[in-house]
């Protein structure tokens, strides 16, 4: 067995932090929803606050709500989900002053025209041509009417020849199935370029998870060691201390399979198994994530008792808004592996669950065990790396050392990083901030592209066509795993 020896990638490629300060729009469909309010405009806010945003910006809110100017005001301020303290009382007010609204139908060309015409004011009053930024705030079932609208009303066309880009954010679920994910990016490939697309997976943007590749590449103690011959297992788990918290007509069509498994853990798995790619640049980094995703075992009905949990934890059917005969997953458990050779007979494991004794997104790493081969498979006796994604956000590795004495027994110990402990840590921006930066400079980064989303779904599907033959697992709220 050998090794090549390339050269450490530790930099990525600073992105043009000057295409930000071109005039930009900023439009949300659905601004009256509850994702407006909960995180696109606390993180432009933010933003702002750090003057990030271009000198001349505008957000405008478009949804069927009638509203007054100083309504509108009011309704938002009121549900901005911001700590008291968190940004200075001149800093929110200026940045009231640069939101208005469009009242309109999402199924309605009227209403397309008129929020064009609005742009064009703006764009007249600046005297130049801007950027324009859609963002979906609405559910999935409207994507498609929307996406047409936006395009035959001329709004996704630039306003001037190579003055002012369009670009949209579309939020997860990307379609309920493979057969939806493919028409609605058929449809997008038919109106937008695909460096105008941005397909919020917002764990992406989880400075944790982005750190894995800076860890992986910038330290040449761990790379060599990132394959079979040295890796036993991989966990990655995502638990949920709440339940339902008022989301149950939403989450109950969908279940933790689609809601959580087939974009989250998928990408977490992807950051960690991927591949050293050409260099950090956007197109290299998707392209390595989807060739991974690519390369998943499917998991056949054969397999499926062998390979996957589902469970549902007591009283969720009682949650309002759940059906009471409902057989919707609260919980999932799944095993895969990836084949490639860095991989081979590698196990993957992927969970997920609410109603746990706390909520918390990590991802561990077990390492074999040479020195005792029986103990592989032993947890207590294996080097462990953990990647906390939230909450405490951090790196730690265990590790065992001679414990003090006559005899040669060993004891663990962990060596820990902490972002909290960094200085700086303060400055991290949420993940929102971050997508919603990136879209403002054009890097695709932290967003699915059209392969990763596809291969995802391939892999998904096998598992859902057979979901109903797998008994349903019920489990107590507050418990730390599902037995």
């Amino acid at each position: 067995m050998s090794f090549t020896n390339k050269p450490i990638l530790i930099e990525k490629p600073v992105s043009d932090q000057t295409a930000a300060l071109h005039p930009t729009i900023f439009i949300i469909f659905g601004i009256t929803g509850d994702l407006a309010s909960r995180k696109l405009l606390p993180a432009l806010l933010a933003l702002y606050s750090k003057k990030l945003l271009p000198t001349r910006f505008a957000v405008i809110g478009f949804s069927r709500r009638p509203f007054s100017r100083e309504g509108f005001r009011e309704f938002i301020r009121e549900r901005l989900n911001v700590r008291p303290g968190q940004f200075k009382e001149e800093d929110i007010k200026h940045f009231f002053d640069h939101i208005s609204y469009e009242q309109g139908f999402f199924d309605q060309s009227e209403s397309y025209v008129r929020l064009m015409g609005k742009l064009k004011v703006i764009d007249d009053r600046w005297g130049q041509c801007s950027n324009k930024l859609f963002h979906l705030s609405v559910p999935p079932n409207l994507y498609e009417g929307i996406l047409r609208q936006i395009s035959e009303s001329g709004l996704s066309k630039p306003c001037a020849q190579g003055l002012g880009w369009t670009r949209v954010l579309i939020e997860k679920p990307f379609g309920n199935d493979i057969t939806m994910a493919r028409t609605l990016d058929k449809l997008l490939s038919k109106l937008f370029k695909e460096e105008q697309i941005f397909r919020i997976d917002h764990y992406l943007a989880k400075e944790v998870l982005q750190n894995i590749l800076s860890f992986r590449f910038s330290n040449s103690i761990f790379e060599p060691l990132w394959r079979t011959e040295f890796i036993d297992k991989v966990h990655i788990k995502l638990f949920e201390r709440t339940g339902m918290e008022g989301r149950g007509a939403f989450y109950d069509p969908i279940g933790a399979l689609r809601d959580v498994g087939q974009n989250h853990m998928l990408m977490i798995l992807a950051f960690i198994a991927m591949d050293r790619p050409k260099s950090l640049t956007s197109e290299n980094i998707r392209l390595e994530r989807a060739k991974i995703l690519n390369k998943l075992e499917k998991i056949s009905s054969s397999k499926l008792r062998d390979m996957v949990i589902k469970g549902q934890y007591n009283g969720y059917t009682v949650e309002p808004g759940v059906a009471p005969s409902s057989h919707t997953e609260t919980y999932i458990r799944l095993e895969t592996r990836i084949d490639s050779s860095r991989w081979k007979n590698v196990p993957f494991y992927l969970e997920s669950g609410k109603g746990f004794s706390e909520s918390k997104t990590e991802i561990d790493v077990y390492f074999k065990n040479f020195d005792d081969k029986k103990s592989v498979h032993n947890p207590e006796k294996q080097n462990i790396l953990t990647f906390r994604i939230q909450p405490d956000e951090g790196i730690k590795i265990r590790f065992f050392v001679k414990t003090p004495g006559y005899n040669f027994q060993t004891e663990s110990k962990t060596l820990k990083f902490k972002y909290s402990d960094v200085p700086t840590f303060s400055i991290i921006p949420n993940d929102y901030e971050r997508l919603i930066h990136d879209a403002f400079i054009g890097d695709q980064t932290l967003f699915a592209s059209t392969a990763e989303i596809m291969a995802s779904w391939k892999f998904i599907t096998p598992i859902l066509e057979n979901w109903s033959k797998l008994p349903l697992k019920k489990y107590e709220r507050g418990v730390r795993e599902v037995e």
